[in-house]
């Protein structure tokens, strides 16, 4: 059995089976193709894939079992190959990030600059979207770590660290009538029209359903992704917004008054998350650590051996998890 033959037995199964688009994928002849898959099912003695004359039209049970055990062992031959390259190179490379818009303007920027004092031969890749576009891009594989925030727990289809913990900010206009109460209740705001962050499928608004189990009807005039969106729509006097309390600058936003909400809706909880066969560098365990200092390289590496005994992660406590707070002037 030969590793090309496992990488054209993927390639086909990954390009609906037909083998003309899996060898133009891997650049090479059909013929080629072909001929590899008949070697490597006549070496295992099993049907890899079910025929309709002479096409492929699916994948047999055992040609799915094969599969699972195919991709794994690529996995790690790639892994080995990222390992040779970061042991001839400890300082460089490339480090691909996707994240949302809050964590690239507000939390971000301090860290990649102590990162780039301490690597700056490592070139960082950042990818802004949605937490929905930034699991895509973790599956398949477009991004090597996502950073993203949820208010519920992540689903277990990766290994998900968590970092710090927030509440979102209620942002109005110095003049506006809430500014005179030391404490909105969800009954307040409801009388106006919000503006708040998009909604993804993976995450329902926390402040939708906190209003609603209230008995209560939000009146939802705008939702963007862009914190920064956000507060200019709220200067424009389109409502009162919900932002991520990094998001508010005591200087830069001194027109706006920011109130906690954390004792009217969920908190949230930031998570650094990344495949469980995903060969970690020096410098990906320093970036970790820089962004939660309570994730050193250890705790790192109990939680992935965790993750791929069990698929949970207990060794990590998140009450003792820091808070971001709003900033003060």
């Amino acid at each position: 059995m030969k590793l090309q033959q496992l990488r054209y037995f993927v390639a086909i199964a990954e390009n609906g089976f037909n083998i003309t688009a899996a060898s133009e994928q891997l650049y090479t002849s059909q013929p080629g193709v072909s001929k590899q898959l008949k070697l490597l099912e006549e070496e295992l003695g099993l049907r890899l894939f079910s025929r309709s004359g002479k096409t492929l039209d699916g994948i047999t049970e055992a040609g799915e079992q094969v599969l699972v055990k195919a991709k794994n062992i690529l996995r790690e031959v790639d892994n080995i190959k990222q390992l040779s390259d970061d042991l001839q190179n400890e300082h460089g490379g490339v480090f691909t990030i996707g994240t949302t818009h809050t964590q690239a303007r507000y939390v971000l920027p301090d860290i990649f600059s102590k990162f780039r004092e301490l690597y700056p031969d490592v070139q960082l890749d950042l990818h802004q979207g949605t937490n929905d576009q930034i699991d895509e891009w973790l599956k398949t594989g477009h991004v090597d770590f996502a950073i993203a925030s949820s208010a519920k727990p992540r689903r277990n289809n990766m290994v998900t660290l968590p970092c710090y913990y927030w509440d979102q900010a209620l942002l109005i206009p110095r003049d506006h009538p809430l500014a005179k109460l030391d404490q909105p209740e969800l009954e307040d705001i409801v009388r106006y029209p919000i503006v708040t962050y998009l909604f993804s499928s993976t995450d329902r608004s926390t402040l939708v359903d906190a209003i609603r189990k209230a008995g209560l009807e939000p009146n939802i005039a705008i939702t963007a992704r862009d914190a920064d969106v956000i507060k200019t729509y709220v200067r424009e006097g389109l409502g009162i917004g919900f932002v991520a309390n990094m998001a508010y600058h005591p200087v830069q936003d001194n027109d706006l008054v920011a109130i906690s909400t954390h004792d009217i809706l969920p908190t949230y909880t930031t998570w650094i998350g990344f495949r469980e066969d995903l060969y970690l560098s020096n410098f990906t365990y320093d970036f970790i650590a820089m962004l939660a200092p309570h994730l050193q390289r250890e705790l790192v590496d109990q939680a992935i051996q965790e993750y791929r005994d069990n698929k949970v992660i207990t060794c990590i406590d998140e009450k003792q998890l820091p808070y971001r707070l709003i900033q003060q002037a």
